[in-house]
């Protein structure tokens, strides 16, 4: 016997200022539905979402809840008011004594139930909301980007619970592997069409293409159709056309249809351009350290950074990946040991707190009311990469229409002010990108193209981020913060280093001097059966750290020619994006340079220390 829905939304229509955001929508949610929501930023999802939770009445339609069917809905902005704690709050709808739920949720989210709504930042009071909605346990979840302020390990945690729980879920995330995960079927939202697919997210890429091919071709028949007929009514005889006005009024609507027709909108017009090439040291870290108070936030540590290198910082929340990349940026001192930052640097910082926006301005004066984008001042003109543009052209390369041009920036999603700051960025030229947290918001499509841009970047790029699909298509060098002051240089991505620390015995892992050296003496390097300590006196103390460091840099040098031979593998590459194939190619040729040098300093110092 068929169960009954526990959601059904017939014939929605809904309208916000003079567009619609949907219209003659209806959707069924099952028992047991495990649904990806998606679309672009600003396409209706949250709008969606809160028809479905009831919290927006939309202006034509009918919602129906199956009876007894509880729903959860997790709040964006949720109110504390009244509420001492954030474990109050998340407590609140539970029935006496069993608020363990929430001490039971709040270990796994790594949030403070006892902490004061008033003390609490954004993140921590969005954890809170969603702690709230899994203590709950409702038949029906329905989970607004859930991973944002989330590290990496809480994302795991929740994906186990959510692949765990037998309620339905609807879910909104630009976490492509949190999606691949969990999702068994996805709805799409696209110029406010709902279309909906039983097959996971994994899969949506290729069905959303063949959507807008036959879509393509749909138009194409159209068009030649609509010539066809014009073509007859120009040279038609009149008398003929008299007798054959429904032909005429044929025409007229096939014109209708056409121009009923939304076009489909293409990808923000993003680009990075590097300034002057910097030095081929970037950064050289030694021996840096930084505590505050009795809290250790990072031991004795060295790092260099070359001229094009991808490097990744991960771990938990509030670890200090922000503060070792302010340190190596030079923003702020270490407490011991010396960053020396190299030549004919040009650094463009993307903050992971937007404090670049000023949210009382609109996006027009935000980017012209700034010294380093603005041709004169507060103008209609901003300075891209050099060449003076119209303020309102380069907003809609990056998908902003006039009314948000105008708008103040307070009035954008999430997603939107990322793009905004990534225009402010992109209007500069740089050689130092300096990423802390750009995924957050953004929408699947914008992220592809944020990471195409960056393997086409010839300048040098320090990131963090939780989104472990994005990490390893960047990353070609991932630091690991794991507490406790600890940081370990691998090769690769987060797939690499997740495989790396799992094969590497604890005992070799070192709480202090965390060098390179973590990561796996490569292959390519035919070291011999390591030698006695004593044996190494020959050498100084800095051809000792050298020989230490190489293996590291080796490693990461192996990684990035894999990742390039395998882009060049591709037979269609050099015709479909000559740019690409030879900047990839010049590239190669440079790393596996530097690795057959590497590789010689690493046999000669050996010999050395062996004599």
């Amino acid at each position: 016997m068929a169960r009954a829905p526990l959601l059904q939304l017939s014939d929605i229509a809904l309208t916000f200022g003079g567009n619609p955001v949907f219209d003659g929508l209806d959707l069924v949610i099952q028992p047991g539905d495990r649904v990806a929501l998606v679309g672009r930023n600003g396409s209706g999802k949250s709008t969606l979402m809160k028809v479905m939770a009831g919290l927006v009445e939309p202006d034509r339609g009918s919602r129906v809840l199956s009876p007894g069917t509880t729903t959860g809905y997790m709040e964006q902005d949720p109110t504390f008011e009244g509420f001492a704690t954030l474990g109050d709050y998340a407590a609140a709808t539970l029935p006496a004594g069993e608020a363990y739920r929430v001490e039971m949720v709040a270990e796994g989210l790594k949030l403070n139930p006892d902490l004061s709504p008033d003390k609490a930042s954004g993140g921590e009071r969005r954890r809170a909301a969603l702690a709230r909605l899994l203590a709950e346990d409702p038949a029906l979840m329905l989970l607004d980007e859930p991973t944002n302020h989330l590290d990496i390990e809480a994302i795991g945690w929740l994906e186990s619970h959510l692949a765990q729980t037998r309620a339905a879920f609807v879910l909104i995330s630009h976490d492509r592997a949190f999606l691949n995960a969990l999702a068994r079927a996805t709805l799409w939202i696209d110029r406010s069409v709902v279309r909906r697919m039983d097959k996971g997210f994994a899969h949506f890429e290729e069905w959303r293409d063949k959507i807008w091919d036959e879509e393509d071709e749909a138009r194409h028949k159209l068009d030649r159709k609509i010539k066809a007929e014009a073509r007859w009514a120009v040279e038609g005889i009149s008398a003929r056309r008299k007798r054959n006005q429904g032909r005429v009024r044929a025409l007229q609507g096939l014109r209708a249809e056409r121009a009923a027709q939304i076009r489909r909108q293409g990808p923000a017009a993003m680009d990075l351009a590097e300034g002057q090439q910097s030095g081929k040291r970037v950064i050289e870290a030694k021996g840096i350290a930084k505590s505050y108070g009795d809290r250790v936030i990072l031991r004795r540590f060295d790092l260099r950074v070359l001229r094009g290198d991808r490097v990744a910082f991960v771990g938990p929340n509030g670890v200090g990946k922000t503060t070792l990349l302010k340190m190596l940026t030079g923003e702020i001192a270490p407490d011991e040991g010396t960053v020396t930052l190299g030549t004919k640097l040009e650094m463009a910082v993307f903050d992971q707190t937007r404090a670049q926006l000023d949210p009382d301005l609109s996006l027009w004066d935000s980017l012209t009311s700034d010294p380093q984008t603005s041709v004169n001042g507060r103008s209609d003109q901003v300075m891209v990469r050099g060449v003076p543009r119209h303020v309102m052209g380069y907003l809609k390369d990056f998908l902003f229409t006039e009314e948000q041009a105008r708008g103040p920036v307070r009035a954008l999603s999430g997603g939107e002010k990322a793009r905004l700051l990534l225009a402010k960025i992109m209007a500069r030229e740089s050689n130092l990108l300096v990423l802390d947290e750009p995924t957050n918001d953004l929408d699947v499509e914008t992220l592809d193209l944020l990471q195409e841009l960056l393997d086409d970047y010839p300048g040098t790029v320090l990131l963090v981020s939780h989104d472990r699909d994005f990490l390893d298509r960047v990353a070609a060098t991932t630091i690991a913060m794991e507490g406790d002051g600890r940081a370990t240089v691998y090769a690769g991505g987060w797939s690499d280093y997740r495989s790396q620390r799992a094969e590497a015995p604890t005992s070799h892992r070192r709480d202090t001097d965390v060098k390179p050296t973590s990561a796996p003496t490569p292959a390519a390097a035919p070291k011999p059966a390591s030698k006695p300590a004593a044996k190494k006196s020959g050498l100084s103390f800095t051809e000792k750290h050298r020989l230490d460091t190489l293996p590291g840099e080796i490693a990461r040098l192996e990684a990035e020619i894999g990742k390039l031979t395998e882009l060049l593998a591709d037979p269609d590459l050099f015709t479909r994006e000559p740019v690409k194939f030879r900047k990839a190619t010049e590239v190669l040729a440079e790393r596996q340079a530097r690795l057959s040098a590497a590789e010689d300093e690493w046999l000669a110092l050996e010999e050395k220390a062996s004599a």
